[in-house]
């Protein structure tokens, strides 16, 4: 952190940095150097789950000023292309992106960011919140793609931040049960206290005996399936558990190939959809957020000052708790 403080452009703005939540991502990166093509060849800022306070602001921005508490959207599209024009921006090949090489992150004191990807947080929404809003957009896309909608029933597989915050927009949509698998009993615990309804702790089941003990727990096949761990063998089970006609919507990433029963999706017409990122998603998480409709604070389960930053990436590494948050501004004591 000895770098010089950026000045911002025309249309960014510098923000003093107060909550940054750690993702597993961030830990792959730094445990592995590269996912998928993204490959670190310099050192890198990790970090995109993020909030601030904007200390300076660019010529041409208006609709900020310093002193303003930020939540930040951490893609940003470099150019006006085909995706951008359908407000599918999230799939523009050429996206900034916090974090993602060779792009830096905002795990730091000081960080510029375009001034259209920083949304002002209402006074009862905390920085931590603003923090969370990146992982709930995951949740709020997922839930968006899949079609939750009144009554439906879900089966979300992986009780991770990620399942977690499927669980959350999943109830908050309107879905009148949800049930959720994972190997961690603490995590389904957390689980049932932000909204699910029936937990599985898997064990050694097949594929079919987890979509067995979902069906049952349920009183039907599910309609929709958000399968959040991205592991062939849970592919496999969101495939067998959803019902004819059914979604399941792919947002956890495993590997590039994996074995699944194709066949018995297609003749079934289950659609199948995958998800990157999110998009348009951060006004409607701050709406959700002050009108207390979705409560995102108990996600966070450890927090630590940014000069312990390694042991926080520790603590994720070992999968502890559900969100690591860091706090960046020790000077700061706002919430």
């Amino acid at each position: 952190e000895n770098r010089p403080i950026p000045e911002p452009g025309a249309n960014e703005v510098l923000l003093r940095m107060h909550s940054v939540g750690i993702c597993g991502s961030d830990v792959h990166y730094w445990q592995h150097g590269r996912i998928g093509d993204f490959v670190v060849k310099n050192p890198t800022v990790l970090g995109h789950e993020a909030s601030g306070t904007v200390v300076k602001v660019g010529s041409g921005v208006t609709h900020l000023k310093p002193g303003d508490r930020v939540a930040i959207e951490p893609g940003v599209p470099r150019e006006m292309d085909e995706f951008c024009k359908t407000g599918r921006y999230n799939l523009s090949p050429t996206i900034f992106f916090c974090a993602t090489p060779p792009d830096d992150g905002n795990l730091c004191h000081y960080y510029k960011h375009n001034a259209s990807y920083c949304y002002k947080l209402p006074d009862n929404v905390t920085f931590e919140e603003g923090a969370l809003i990146e992982p709930l957009s995951v949740g709020i896309h997922a839930c968006k793609r899949a079609g939750v909608t009144l009554g439906s029933k879900v089966f979300v597989s992986g009780s991770g931040p990620i399942g977690l915050v499927n669980v959350l927009v999943a109830k908050m949509m309107g879905a009148a049960a949800v049930v959720i698998t994972d190997l961690s009993a603490s995590r389904l615990q957390k689980a049932k206290e932000v909204g699910a309804d029936f937990t599985i702790q898997v064990k050694n089941e097949t594929p079919q005996e987890v979509a067995s003990k979902v069906e049952s727990l349920l009183g039907c096949m599910p309609e929709i399936t958000v399968e959040c761990t991205g592991v062939q063998a849970c592919i496999q089970a969101g495939i067998y558990a959803t019902r004819s006609g059914g979604t399941l919507v792919l947002v956890g990433l495993g590997p590039e190939m994996v074995a699944v029963p194709i066949v018995n999706a297609a003749v079934r017409e289950v659609d199948i959809r995958g998800i990157f990122r999110y998009c348009n998603t951060w006004p409607v998480a701050i709406s959700l957020l002050a009108s207390k409709q979705i409560n995102v604070k108990p996600l966070v389960t450890h927090r630590f000052p940014l000069e312990k930053a390694l042991e926080a990436f520790e603590t994720v590494k070992k999968g502890e708790g559900i969100k690591v948050m860091l706090k960046c501004d020790p000077t700061d004591h706002n919430p």
